[in-house]
């Protein structure tokens, strides 16, 4: 069935969003479980899972840079109460997993490929094993890098994946050259390339009116506690390693991008200021030349939305949510 027979508060749900946070949702988030795996180096990856004997259908959410499974209860409720079982992965150096350096503030990865190997892991500890007629995948920015490369070695392991603004090109602040420069000069130099990136530091609480991520208050203010009341969960600016591998990850998912033949949703903020929309755009061009298009060919471009279109405004995330699971619904026909 589609979505739109089967949700009715999600036009209206920041109108009494406190009210929603506190009784359903809390409700809800109580009955998770909390796991967790090892990954790469043996560190610790954290994922959390909602399953119910009824649901014959799984997605897996990849989070973002920095973000943890707690921020994404409501993502979690909305989602199982559509019909899927839901799993989502913290990734290393993020969230409730462990971390690669001392300054646990510091957003790290020693290769890019660790988090693609901790996510087929996790598939292999947890998806491919499980009673589902049908497996999604659901990934946001930095996790729809990690997704897009898991999918390119194993194109098999989804039936359909939903990509929410993922990172292909970051929005850099300087010339690219520039940039290039700085990172192959800080990469040969330790004690600079696992420090944090040119204007980056520690986490902070910005307010609301400086932030570049949503234009819903509700959301952004319910986000920013997380992080507030659990010091566990920061993580401020990537290291200069991270930056760098997080380019040539983006170019690896290009160059790879012809012939990835999962059948792929890809959802583009149009007034997104952290990833670059036009490597998106490349994606889904490089894809329908290969013969393998995206649904609809293009981006689907949500309107005056900033990065984080899942937590955006109650319309502008109905939009995406929405075409996020009518699509996933067209394969449930087959």
């Amino acid at each position: 069935m589609p979505a739109s027979q089967q949700t009715t508060d999600w036009l209206t749900r920041e109108d009494a969003f406190a009210a929603f946070t506190t009784g359903p949702l809390m409700d809800f988030w109580r009955q998770r479980e909390e796991c967790e795996l090892l990954g790469v180096d043996d560190i610790p990856v954290r994922f959390v899972r909602f399953h119910a004997p009824r649901h014959d259908r799984v997605i897996l959410v990849s989070p973002g840079r920095i973000e943890s499974y707690v921020k994404y209860a409501e993502l979690a409720y909305d989602l199982f109460y559509c019909g899927f079982d839901v799993l989502i992965i913290d990734h290393r150096g993020q969230g409730r997993s462990g971390r690669m350096l001392s300054d646990t503030h510091r957003g790290h990865v020693v290769h890019f490929s660790d988090y693609v190997d901790d996510l087929e892991r996790l598939w292999h500890q947890e998806i491919a094993p499980g009673p589902w007629r049908r497996r999604y995948a659901l990934a946001h920015s930095m996790g729809g890098a990690i997704t897009s490369l898991f999918l390119q070695r194993n194109p098999q392991a989804f039936d359909a994946v939903a990509l929410c603004a993922p990172m292909f090109g970051i929005v850099l602040r300087l010339p690219e050259w520039v940039v290039r420069h700085i990172l192959d000069w800080a990469e040969e130099r330790p004690h600079i390339r696992e420090g944090y990136a040119v204007g980056t530091g520690r986490w902070q609480a910005l307010p609301f009116a400086l932030n570049i991520l949503t234009h819903s208050r509700q959301r952004y203010r319910r986000n920013l506690r997380f992080y507030a009341d659990d010091p566990q969960l920061r993580v401020g600016g990537p290291t200069y390693h991270w930056v760098r591998e997080g380019i040539l990850a983006g170019e690896q998912v290009l160059a790879g991008a012809g012939a990835m033949q999962t059948p792929t949703l890809l959802v583009q903020a149009q007034d997104d200021r952290v990833v670059d929309n036009r490597a998106q755009d490349r994606y889904c061009a490089l894809r329908a030349a290969a013969g393998h298009p995206c649904a609809g060919k293009t981006p689907l471009v949500i309107e005056g939305a900033y990065h984080e279109i899942l937590f955006e405004k109650d319309a502008m995330r109905a939009k995406a949510l929405h075409s996020i699971i009518d699509f996933f619904s067209t394969f449930d026909k087959s």
